[in-house]
């Protein structure tokens, strides 16, 4: 079941944003007055079909890791010449760059929409508070002290948790210094230090910015308390429930969370003699976790999330946004997050940031059912990050992709003729070669997380 729900999951949302992309692209052509033949949704044989009245074929195929336009074309077959001006390799040099640029546009326009709900629904969040400071750390360098709250790095305004972690996440791979602001309780004086960097968290995969800082913020415990178990998992072989309060391991006091996920973690396949209070009363349960595998380590694992606890309303940050707002507050993160997708890359091609760190569809299928599993409100916030990076991934100048074919078609624009067939069908073969040798090495990635 829980198979199904993921997969489900991952169609859906690989679904929503191929459809869109594909859509800029037939949109625009339209506009242009070229003649679409086929709009897919999906590759190989189709589920569904339907032509409309100007002869477009609209399918949905049984393969949905993708999909296309296609569009009348001299180079793919005969085109009747009373049909000559509808074709795509008619049109001007900025026609076509207009279309081919409509695909990513549109997955950008598609994040934008959906921050625009979530920001003018109302956003909240918690505020970096600085509980402990490692000593010889980064922060420590930067004379950061416990109680003092995180209100900028690198002048950038950090107002919640979530801020500070996309401008430290921006820092990967970084040498030199971290500028941070910081102010203490009751005061509006904002202090600022520099936190000294070297390649920074370069080498780690899924990098956690603010441990890499050398703090841990300032939170209420988390307590041994069960919020919910995983279907067909350890845990509810066992009998564990929601609600259920860890007190002890093997007779071992488990005061925090944390102590009893360090316990799981350090024995794989071992049984664990459990006791836990449900509604007052002692249970006793064992249970025997699985086995899982990361980068070569082994670690054990039963199944189930934490109940997070209560969060005092001073401990939050509320924004409250009209439409306008939403709308500047939607653009703002957007182009931050384009950003943020296109220096990742760049740097991952310069060894700043480990390759590890590149996802493939199964990842990709677990984050979104994960995400669906906690509400639509956290499904759409996922949604709008894979849009950005669709439509980011699309303009890299690979020929294939729709960078390959912008970048051949500023050739054209610049030099006045286009790029010769022979360059280009050479540029395709590679570009095949490249995209096939990333979707493989980020499918190995995600065998490997498994």
């Amino acid at each position: 079941m829980e198979l199904i729900q993921t997969i489900v999951a991952a169609v859906v949302t690989l679904g929503i944003l191929v459809a869109f992309h594909e859509f800029g692209h037939f949109w625009v052509a339209r506009r242009c007055g070229i003649k679409v033949l086929r709009f897919s949704v999906g590759f190989g044989k189709p589920l569904w079909s339907r032509v409309d009245a100007s002869g477009t074929e609209y399918t949905v195929s049984i393969i949905p890791l993708g999909g296309y336009v296609k569009m009348l074309d001299e180079r793919e077959g005969d085109v009747d010449p009373s049909e000559h001006h509808r074709a795509f390799n008619r049109q001007s040099v900025w026609a076509r760059i207009a279309v081919v640029s409509a695909g990513p546009l549109a997955n950008f326009l598609l994040a934008i929409a959906i921050f625009w709900v979530l920001f003018f629904r109302g956003e909240s969040g918690l505020i970096p508070i600085v509980g402990e400071v490692q000593a010889e750390s980064p922060a420590y360098y930067a004379g950061l002290e416990s109680g003092q709250q995180v209100v900028s790095v690198d002048n950038r305004q950090t107002p919640t948790v979530a801020a500070l972690n996309l401008r430290l996440l921006e820092r990967l791979g970084d040498s030199g210094t971290i500028k941070l602001g910081v102010r203490y309780p009751n005061s509006d004086v904002v202090y600022e230090s520099d936190a000294p960097i070297e390649r920074w968290l370069a080498d780690q995969e899924a990098p956690n910015p603010i441990s890499g800082l050398g703090i841990t913020l300032d939170l209420p415990a988390l307590l041994p308390v069960i919020d919910s178990v995983v279907g067909d998992s350890p845990a509810l072989r066992a009998g564990f429930q929601a609600g259920d309060v860890i007190l002890t391991a093997d007779n071992k006091s488990m005061p925090l969370w944390m102590d009893w996920v360090t316990y799981v973690r350090e024995r794989p396949g071992q049984s664990i003699a459990v006791t836990v209070d449900r509604a007052g009363q002692i249970e006793s349960l064992t249970v025997r976790p699985e086995r899982a595998e990361t980068n070569g380590e082994a670690y054990g694992s039963v199944g189930m999330m934490v109940r997070q606890p209560d969060i005092p309303s001073d401990r939050i940050k509320v924004f409250d946004r009209g439409p306008i707002d939403a709308l500047g507050a939607a653009l703002v993160r957007t182009g931050d997050l384009i950003g943020f997708t296109f220096s990742s890359m760049g740097k991952m091609l310069q060894g700043l940031i480990s390759p590890s760190n590149l996802s493939g569809p199964i990842t990709i299928a677990k984050v979104a059912a994960s995400s669906a599993e906690s509400g639509w409100a956290s499904w759409l916030g996922f949604l709008a990050l894979l849009s950005i990076s669709l439509g980011a991934i699309n303009l890299l100048p690979i020929p294939v992709l729709d960078g390959g074919h912008l970048l051949f078609y500023a050739i054209e624009a610049l030099t006045g003729r286009p790029v010769p067939e022979k360059v280009q069908v050479l540029g395709y073969q590679v570009g095949i070669m490249l995209v096939l040798s990333l979707m493989a090495f980020a499918l190995y990635n995600d065998v490997v997380r498994l």
